[in-house]
């Protein structure tokens, strides 16, 4: 069976794509601080009768990150790793005179250094897996000045250059730097507490367009959720 690490795997974008792995029948590590929650998510998940390993911890720390590797490697190989976590830099979300140097260090730690550590530890594997892949999950605030969203959004633009910059480097592993478009998650109500977001869809109605990814393989690049989802049209790689 295939192998998956997902990061941020206890709740929302990330849960939801490991369920619909495991109903595949991918084994699966996953990632994420809250070890309770972490725990209750693999167990749900192995009733698909798949083998999940829950490895909780923080992924700025290169011990987990190691911890997670070693558990892919036990389960066989590795053929698909998730850069799912992500921090915000403050929360609530503010401008960019508020946001201090410590909080935009925690979103570039998160979602870029710890990022990349992981992908260094997980390369080997991807490579002897003969269809290794790598998604880091991006934003339109990578692409776009929302008010509020500077520091956030700068760490995602730099993910999304270390995942164009791999592929270079890395031909033989797809690596497709992915923007889920609007969700309603915790990260967004914590983002913008208060904000109604009872219009914006659940992160499960996305996972298709990361599962058209993986049968479909198109180049790697920058794609965007709705633009996946929109099976009538074609693939389209965003160069950006």
């Amino acid at each position: 069976m295939p192998v998956g690490i997902i990061t941020g795997a206890s709740k929302g974008l990330g849960r939801a794509l490991a369920a619909a792995l495991a109903e595949r029948g991918w084994d699966l590590v996953l990632d994420a601080r809250t070890a309770s929650a972490l725990e209750e998510a693999a167990r749900d998940l192995a009733a698909h009768g798949t083998r999940v390993e829950a490895v909780a911890g923080d992924v700025t720390d290169a011990g987990h990150r190691a911890d997670l590797v070693a558990a892919a490697r036990g389960l066989g190989g590795l053929d698909l790793l998730v850069n799912n976590a992500s921090a915000l830099g403050a929360e609530p979300l503010v401008r960019l005179e508020e946001l201090t140097p410590e909080g935009l260090r925690q979103a570039l730690e998160t979602n870029v250094v710890a990022a990349l550590g992981l992908l260094q530890g997980a390369l080997p594997l991807l490579r002897a897996s003969g269809a290794g892949a790598v998604v880091d999950i991006s934003s339109d605030a990578a692409v776009e000045a929302y008010e509020t969203w500077g520091g956030y959004g700068a760490s995602k633009a730099a993910l999304d250059h270390l995942s164009a910059v791999l592929a270079v480097e890395e031909p033989g592993i797809r690596v497709w730097a992915v923007d889920p478009g609007d969700m309603r998650t915790d990260l967004y109500e914590a983002a913008v507490p208060g904000d109604d977001a009872s219009g914006r869809p659940s992160p499960g109605t996305v996972v298709p367009a990361f599962l058209r990814l993986l049968d479909e393989r198109p180049p790697s690049g920058r794609y965007s959720a709705p633009s996946l989802l929109d099976v009538a049209g074609a693939v389209s790689v965003d160069a950006r």
